[in-house]
């Protein structure tokens, strides 16, 4: 990974591309050497030259990844050249995957990730575990909103109170506790989340 952390960021997850990428030139590799096996006097450009593009295929994949951290979902590729892509927690709307039957059996899918800026929606070809990239981004995105609220909450007991400061901090953050509950369960929508969580927070 070529992207430095930020403060406080922890790598919940990196995922490469399947391993199926390499099928292909795997096998050309193979069909080229056949021919400098069986005749001795064979040129043996050809064969060298899938073997140096195996190889560079190998590092490509190598160095292209997806990393989840407890901020942003991190998108690099390239060797030679390189280019990356970051994508805020707070940013992505929604995260879905789709696998075929041959996905489901070696374990790679097709990753969709849409974010409310302007390049809109992205999707990642043949990524290996595709549902545990997906549940990973889901639960960072939960944490990360709910250490959100617990900052808010402590920055405005912090600014509530002089002599009363740690107990009006435990209420406030207790209240926004329960009421996060609430939401994950189920029982309030985001809608009345956000009006409960203005009310405890007095805005």
């Amino acid at each position: 990974m070529k992207t430095k952390l930020k403060k406080d960021e922890t790598v919940a997850l990196l995922i490469r591309p399947h391993w199926f990428t390499l099928v292909i030139p795997a096998l050309l590799t193979v069909i080229a050497m056949i021919p400098a096996i069986l005749f001795q006097s064979y040129a043996f450009i050809l064969p060298l030259g899938m073997v140096c593009y195996l190889g560079y295929k190998v590092t490509q994949r190598n160095n292209n990844i997806w990393v989840v951290t407890n901020l942003r979902v991190i998108d690099e590729e390239g060797f030679f050249s390189q280019h990356t892509k970051e994508s805020p927690l707070e940013k992505i709307n929604n995260v879905t995957y789709e696998q075929s039957i041959w996905g489901r059996i070696f374990g790679y899918g097709n990753i969709q990730i849409q974010t409310a800026a302007g390049a809109g929606s992205t999707v990642y070809h043949m990524v290996e575990k595709p549902k545990e990239l997906k549940d990973t981004i889901t639960q960072m995105q939960e944490e990360y909103k709910k250490a959100q609220i617990m900052s808010q909450a402590r920055e405005l007991a912090k600014a509530i109170s002089t002599g009363n400061q740690g107990f009006q901090n435990r209420v406030v953050s207790d209240e926004l506790e329960k009421l996060y509950e609430l939401k994950q369960r189920g029982i309030i929508t985001e809608p009345e989340f956000n009006a409960g969580k203005n009310r405890i927070l007095g805005l």
